[in-house]
């Protein structure tokens, strides 16, 4: 069952041909983790959300409180029988009409959910290798720190990483640097120093990549820096990481032959599920 805008139907009730967000993409989502009826980091889903929602333009009914989407993706999750850990996704669309140009600015939404095995958040400890994605580049600007449903690249990006027996893979920018992973924001540790790419340089302004920012700014010892990172740095680094809300922290520990630990990860790991539990 999915929430579609409001009422709860079976899951294909929502297949339109004229679907704006199935023609062109014309959608933004957040993706969120439920653990025991609470959305986690719900304030920063939210704005994140409404920020998306402004930046293309979108109507934003006077209904859309925070309050309101999270009952709304509550609810679902409660009818589902999945409310103790879950993954809930709710999709933004611009209702129906027109082709390039739209014919109206409203919208529609909505939420589908599935169960997650575990609340707290875990790792495994396997080789998880990684290389870099150059068939094309994410952009420097806007519209890539947001989350629309147009993951072209990202898909293509998977695709590749399958093929090469990769488990993921490290996107560049226009300019050539390391930008993001597939799904998730990247971090690099050098020496004492924590290096994440700024906003700026196109990676997704990542709600998990948020809270492991105030995570290692508190943690002694570590110096935590917004700055670019270039694809000859991964071969320097000592540890490197990816995260994002649903996985919560995910060390690389292979990059070429370059091998990584995963000390600060699994440090950080212990703090972030402190912070939720």
């Amino acid at each position: 069952m999915i929430n579609f805008n409001g009422t709860i139907v079976a899951e294909d009730a929502n297949i339109l041909t004229e679907n704006r967000a199935f023609l062109y993409a014309d959608a933004v989502f957040e993706t969120v983790k439920i653990v025991d009826s609470k959305i986690l980091f719900l304030e920063d889903h939210y704005f994140r959300l409404m920020a998306s929602m402004r930046v293309v333009r979108m109507e934003i009914p006077m209904n859309f409180t925070m309050e309101y989407l999270e009952q709304q993706m509550l609810s679902l999750v409660h009818h589902n029988g999945i409310s103790d850990s879950a993954r809930a996704r709710i999709t933004v669309f611009r209702n129906d009409g027109g082709y390039y140009l739209p014919k109206t600015h409203t919208v529609s939404f909505l939420v589908h959910a599935i169960a997650l095995e575990n609340t707290l958040y875990s790792f495994d400890q396997k080789k998880y290798e990684v290389d870099l994605f150059k068939d094309f580049y994410v952009t420097k600007q806007l519209l890539s720190s947001i989350k629309t449903t147009n993951r072209i690249l990202n898909i293509t990006a998977s695709i590749f990483a399958d093929e090469n027996g990769l488990d993921n893979c490290l996107l560049l920018n226009d300019s050539k640097n390391v930008v993001e992973a597939i799904q998730g924001n990247v971090f690099m540790l050098l020496g004492n120093k924590l290096i994440t790419p700024p906003v700026s340089e196109g990676c997704l302004n990542g709600v998990m990549r948020k809270q492991i920012l105030e995570l290692a700014r508190k943690t002694e010892g570590i110096e935590v820096v917004e700055d670019v990172i270039s694809p000859f740095d991964l071969q320097k680094a000592d540890e490197l990481f990816i995260t994002n809300v649903i996985k919560g922290i995910q060390p690389i520990s292979k990059y070429r032959k370059k091998e990584f630990t995963d000390v600060l990860a699994t440090e950080l790991l212990q703090k972030l599920n402190a912070l939720i539990s």
